[in-house]
């Protein structure tokens, strides 16, 4: 089991989220039940992924669970660029909240490729 709170991915990924919920304010209120709401669950899955699988029994499990986290990102990052390509947001906003979620997308990444190589030097597999 894993401290989740000491992640810095995880950190990270909370303070997106909120950076999100904030920028949804500005969308507008005929996207509440489609665009808005995506995204919010979108952003809201990443860290709560991060979490459970932090939890679970064995890093196998944790693995697994960084995995959908990292696919709610890149749905998440797909969604940001859509609004942008809409221009429901500024652009400069939007790219910001990308870079950011890149360089989580890259410490998840990077996390899981860690738990895979301290799996192969005890010889179990992830």
């Amino acid at each position: 089991m894993h401290n989740f709170e000491k992640l810095l991915f995880w950190q990270k990924s909370i303070e997106l989220a909120k950076e999100v919920y904030l920028i949804c304010l500005d969308l507008p209120k005929d996207e509440k039940y489609g665009l808005i709401s995506q995204i919010k669950r979108s952003a809201v899955s990443i860290p709560s992924n991060i979490s459970e699988g932090a939890g679970r029994n064995n890093d196998r499990e944790f693995y697994h669970f960084l995995g959908i986290a990292n696919a709610s990102s890149f749905e998440l990052q797909t969604q940001l660029i859509l609004t942008r390509e809409l221009n429901l947001l500024h652009a400069e906003r939007v790219n910001d909240l990308i870079s950011k979620l890149n360089e989580i997308q890259r410490m998840i990444y990077t996390f899981k490729s860690n738990l895979k190589v301290k799996h192969k030097a005890g010889k179990s597999e992830i």
